[in-house]
């Protein structure tokens, strides 16, 4: 079909589809920061998450497109918006409960274990003989314990987010609250969590370490 074409009519193509798309098209790395910054000079869309980008299958513009080409009616694109935007949120709320549990559940009694370890043998140590050095000990027992506050204090403040979250009637607003403060509250525990993993024994850790995924031939 091309070779029926001029080449003329074909270069006067591409050249107005260049010009037309130009605003788009960027032939470096797309996932570099410099990409990121020129593409908001243009004026395009940064839709960082699933909460930001479903709510454009409500703009009017989109609703006409899908309708005009008989792909979805307006009360299908509304319907698709909800169901996405309701799975986003439950997988959110499904995460964030496994996450307390294992907390809750493995991490916490067993590093509250490992910590009653420590302090049973400084104690033992001063029990034999004052002189015997527990400095170890003891600095261990204070550094994790004060980890474990940190850790319980983030499991109550994610159990508060998502008691709050189930209670907002605006699933917009719902969504919008789950990736703002929902997955910043499940980032803060997972970072104490991950902390507590390089300061306790290997062997009482309650979940495969970050070693054994990476190197285990198993």
């Amino acid at each position: 079909m091309l070779r029926s074409w001029g080449g003329g009519a074909l270069h006067a193509l591409i050249r107005r589809t260049i010009k037309k798309h130009k605003r788009i098209i960027f032939n470096g790395n797309n996932y570099a920061e410099e990409w990121v910054a020129e593409a908001e000079e243009r004026g395009l869309l940064n839709l960082k998450s699933t909460a930001d980008a479903l709510p454009y299958y409500l703009e009017e513009k989109n609703i006409s497109l899908f309708e005009r080409h008989r792909i979805l009616s307006r009360e299908e694109v509304e319907s698709r918006y909800e169901i996405l935007m309701e799975n986003y949120v439950k997988t959110i709320r499904i995460e964030a409960l496994t996450m307390l549990d294992m907390a809750k559940k493995n991490i916490l009694p067993a590093v509250i274990g490992y910590v009653k370890n420590l302090a049973e043998g400084a104690a033992l140590k001063q029990s034999i003989s004052v002189e015997l050095d527990s400095y170890a000990e003891t600095v261990a027992v204070k550094k994790i314990s004060a980890m474990c506050h940190q850790l319980v204090e983030s499991i109550d403040a994610l159990e508060r987010t998502l008691n709050f979250a189930a209670n907002i009637s605006e699933l917009r607003v719902e969504g919008e609250y789950c990736r703002d403060v929902v997955l910043l509250q499940m980032d803060m525990l997972r970072s104490i969590a991950d902390e507590m993993e390089t300061e306790v024994d290997e062997a009482i850790w309650p979940f495969p370490t970050y070693g054994d995924l990476l190197f285990s031939a198993n």
